[in-house]
């Protein structure tokens, strides 16, 4: 068997977040020293976040291949669910190499699925002494799952949207614009920021209107690669122009330095911006 230590995945980060919150009362009302989350892969099971209240039983990131691991045993039961009172104990999990190596007792596991019934991985709980699990625990842990799959759900939906194609839309030679919408994560930032670099280059684009009319800002932090991303086009030779900044968000950060010192025109909207560029859209 090969255990090994993986990086957590940044798709997942809305279940690693949660998850990670909601360990310390998942370990209060199982009176246990760990729980974790895993994800299962091809081969192994990944941990993606844990809890350790104590000692480090179960760190992030800790793989077991999948024919070695407790998981198995979970995902494979007919009720989603494994517990024993002491793992070295039991007839099947003592025969396990991970059981020697972990030197825990007590275990209960839950399988964690997505809202379309599809296994993700596991939610397990573990302690250094016997424990001996009530089917209220087994439902308590299988209704923390089941919250946990909404954020499997919402994290799954970020990725997919993140292979939509960046709105760059061209107006004519050497202008073009991009709308900013939603909630920019780091992987979004990533693709939006190489687009616009590489369109800038590719079709010699002097000025770029970027819209942000339609931003989420989370927690008042504007987005850091917005600022990056305007600096590069300014090294490139092309000027940004900033539109829809509504009152809220003026309100809200009318203190912030960056944005202050920004070399970027703000105007109105895109009609403002295509007037100080000097070109005028004619109605038919």
């Amino acid at each position: 068997m090969t255990i090994n230590y993986e990086l957590t995945s940044p798709t997942y980060y809305s279940l690693r977040s949660v998850s990670s919150k909601m360990f310390a009362l998942i370990s209060k009302q199982l009176n246990v020293q760990t729980a974790y989350v895993t994800k299962r892969g091809e081969t192994a099971m990944t941990v993606l976040s844990s809890y350790n209240r104590e000692e480090e039983i179960i760190p992030e990131g800790y793989s077991v291949e999948y024919g070695g691991t407790f998981c198995r045993l979970i995902i494979k039961n007919k009720g989603d669910a494994m517990h024993t009172a002491n793992l070295m104990k039991d007839a099947i999990t003592r025969e396990l190499e991970v059981t020697g190596q972990l030197n825990v007792k007590g275990f209960l596991g839950v399988t964690l699925k997505d809202l379309k019934g599809n296994v993700f991985g596991t939610l397990c709980v573990m302690d250094k002494e016997e424990k001996v699990f009530s089917e209220e625990d087994i439902n308590y842990l299988k209704s923390m799952a089941y919250i946990l799959s909404h954020m499997i759900e919402l994290d799954q939906t970020k990725y997919s949207m993140g292979f939509l194609s960046v709105p760059i839309i061209p107006i004519t030679k050497g202008i073009s614009i991009l709308s900013i919408q939603g909630i920019v994560d780091g992987n979004r930032s990533e693709q939006i920021m190489s687009d616009v670099l590489h369109s800038a280059a590719d079709n010699d684009i002097g000025y770029f209107i970027i819209d942000l009319s339609k931003l989420l800002v989370q927690d008042n932090c504007f987005p850091n690669f917005l600022f990056n991303m305007m600096s590069a086009l300014s090294l490139m030779g092309v000027e940004t122009i900033i539109t829809g900044v509504t009152p809220t968000f003026a309100k809200e950060h009318v203190n912030n330095f960056d944005l202050k010192n920004l070399k970027s025109k703000m105007v109105k909207d895109i009609q403002y911006a295509l007037d100080y560029i000097g070109y005028a859209l004619i109605e038919k």
